[in-house]
């Protein structure tokens, strides 16, 4: 090979600079061009910061765009719900949700007119915000679960239905319509005949197949992800709970007690996207699960069983983080990570295409634009982050890319030999609250007999919100919760 072709191979054009030009010279279908482009490589090592929204005085936990696209809207541990013109930055309008503790998730109901919100929160609760004209809301309460609800579904294309996970083991059900929510069932870790030996499994997350939107998916505190077929539910959550038609573990972590999962995502393919607590990611197809029974699956079959695609680099271990797709057919998987970075890799063959520093602390949450190459992330930090396609003299992996995954490859290994098992976490977890919850309670009853002089020595010794209402406890929050 000459110079000239060493020049030519060295500087090859990139694929979506030629999408450009066989557009230009009429070669390519304006619409087939611009879904190309949106996936095309280039264009993703591109992402790059395009601006901040500030406003939440607390971690942002959740984000959405419209249907449109145009407006996005967020929730905090502020219990504030906002929205925003994410183009030109700058917020429109906010209304605090009625929540007594942080929300996990909001959610615009489409053919609303972007005015009817559903949040989730740390208190429970699934509540209903219908916006006004003069930019205010009226909220009601929808329902409630014990403990946290970081995860709603709502059906697609309906203005309606939605559905409802929480650390209680609970699916609900809920039409808009009528003033009271369904339980639909309760998920636990039985799934062949012995019932006795059943136990709750606390859920984390909540998705639906869009290309069969009588699919529901739910994960949360053991290994395996369960889809259930919502017309052969018994819509009564009193009686014996329902068996999923699929679920879904890696082989190796099929006996494992010690993970659980934090997030779901489904493709346009109907693939199932799972995110587990402090080990990695994995892409299962359609038909590659372990049934409605996988304790009954033999040796044999666990071998027949197509095994999943991997992505790996990001640690997810302090938070519940997201997991999502991106780009218009889905050809690509994203992550944030413990370590403060944005991870995209490419859907088919898992590589890494883009390392991108997304918080000072922790990235949580990664929401794609649902027709253009933008994304909006949160984390930590008190505002929401919007990338764009934007020319930049930074490598789409940095330089160092290998000492942080290698960081967050140790720090996983070393956790993995002293972590106790999930369900033991959340009962320390429970406990601790409970004491808490306890020696406010007796704080109150000595708050009601004592003198302002010992009030007095309360504030001084730093006592004061002990002895606040619970209300004032919590407006006065601004904590990140961390699971």
């Amino acid at each position: 090979m000459d110079n000239f072709d060493n020049v030519r191979v060295n500087n090859r054009v990139p694929r979506g600079f030629t999408d450009i030009y066989r557009r230009e010279v009429g070669l390519s279908h304006p619409s087939a061009f611009a879904r190309r482009f949106s996936a095309s490589q280039a264009l993703v090592q591109n992402l790059n910061l395009y601006g901040k929204l500030d406003g939440h005085e607390g971690c942002v936990n959740a984000v959405e765009f419209n249907f449109t696209g145009n407006l996005l809207v967020s929730g905090s541990d502020d219990r504030e719900v906002m929205f925003w013109n994410w183009a030109s930055k700058t917020k429109l309008f906010a209304y605090p949700s009625g929540h007594s503790d942080n929300i996990f998730q909001t959610k615009i109901m489409p053919f609303t007119d972007d005015s009817r919100i559903v949040t989730s929160s740390g208190d429970g609760q699934i509540r209903l915000g219908v916006t006004r004209e003069d930019g205010r809301a009226d909220t009601t309460l929808l329902g409630k679960h014990r403990g946290n609800v970081y995860k709603l579904a709502v059906e697609p294309g309906s203005p309606h239905i939605l559905y409802s996970c929480g650390e209680d083991g609970l699916i609900q059900h809920f039409d808009l319509r009528s003033s009271s929510a369904t339980k639909l069932l309760t998920c636990t870790s039985s799934m062949g005949n012995n019932k006795h030996s059943s136990r709750k499994i606390g859920l984390n997350s909540i998705v639906i197949d869009s290309r069969n939107p009588y699919y529901l998916a739910v994960a949360g505190s053991d290994q395996f992800a369960r889809v259930y077929d919502i017309r052969k539910c018994h819509w009564d959550a009193a009686r014996n709970s329902d068996q999923p038609v699929n679920t879904f573990c890696p082989n190796h972590l099929f006996g494992s007690d010690n993970v659980h999962i934090t997030a779901l995502a489904y493709s346009s393919f109907s693939e199932l996207l799972v995110s587990y607590n402090d080990e990695l990611i994995y892409l299962f197809e359609k038909n590659a699960g372990y049934g409605s029974s996988p304790c009954s699956a033999s040796s044999e079959d666990l071998k027949n069983i197509q095994q999943a695609q991997v992505y790996s680099g990001h640690r997810n271990a302090q938070t519940v983080k997201g997991v999502n797709f991106f780009g218009p057919n889905d050809e690509y998987v994203l992550s944030g990570s413990d370590c403060g970075y944005i991870f995209i890799w490419k859907k088919k063959d898992a590589k890494l295409v883009r390392l991108m520093v997304g918080d000072e602390h922790v990235v949580n949450q990664l929401e794609p634009h649902p027709h253009l190459p933008i994304l909006a992330t949160c984390g930590i930090e008190n505002n929401v982050k919007i990338w764009a396609p934007l020319a930049s003299d930074l490598p789409p992996i940095p330089a160092n890319a290998k000492e942080i995954i290698e960081a967050n490859r140790k720090g996983r290994e070393e956790r993995s030999r002293a972590t106790l098992p999930a369900a033991v976490i959340m009962h320390v977890l429970r406990l601790q609250r409970r004491q808490t919850l306890a020696y406010i309670e007796r704080r109150y009853d000595r708050a009601s007999i004592v003198s302002d002089d010992e009030d007095s020595e309360g504030y001084i010794l730093g006592l004061s919100d002990d002895i606040s209402s619970e209300e004032d406890s919590a407006a006065n929050s601004r904590d990140c919760n961390i699971s």
